[in-house]
């Protein structure tokens, strides 16, 4: 079921604070802790798994941290959703199964529906698009460098 977790808010948090604050170094965990106020238990576990799925690069060193591993207009929110819930661990409710004939033939079709359009519209939000509405809200970035290109 498509809920907004913590882990959820943070891991997104943290991809938008290293799009809209990365410079030529990358950004490290401490830094996005004392920006966004994220525990750092959370961040540390919500980073690997982006890293391990793709979304981030670990750097590693005295100045590692953590990079976008792709262009952020490539990196949609839905990606990001779909990382933390494959590391939640509660059960879906839709997938259990009991329950009743009309939760099974009505309810439960229809949230399916739902959380399909849902997912349908996160996967059209990049993280370009969060760092938009950043600048747009007149939310400072920590480095004049926002240059976003791979080469």
């Amino acid at each position: 079921m498509l809920r907004i977790s913590k882990k959820l808010m943070f891991a997104i948090e943290a991809v938008l604070d290293i799009a809209y604050n990365a410079g030529t170094e990358p950004v490290q965990s401490g830094e996005i802790t004392r920006r966004q106020g994220i525990p750092k238990r959370y961040l540390e576990q919500v980073l690997q798994q982006l890293v391990r799925d793709g979304v981030l690069a670990g750097v590693r060193g005295p100045r590692g941290g953590y990079r976008l591993a792709r262009e952020r207009r490539r990196i949609t929110l839905g990606e990001i959703v779909r990382v933390v819930r494959s590391m939640e661990t509660a059960s879906d409710p839709i997938e259990e199964p009991a329950g009743s004939i009309l939760g099974h033939k009505v309810v439960r079709p229809l949230w399916g529906e739902l959380q399909e359009e849902t997912m349908k519209q996160l996967d059209t939000i990049t993280i370009e698009d969060l760092c938009m509405r950043a600048r747009a809200a007149g939310v400072e970035s920590e480095t004049e460098d926002r240059i976003d290109f791979t080469i």
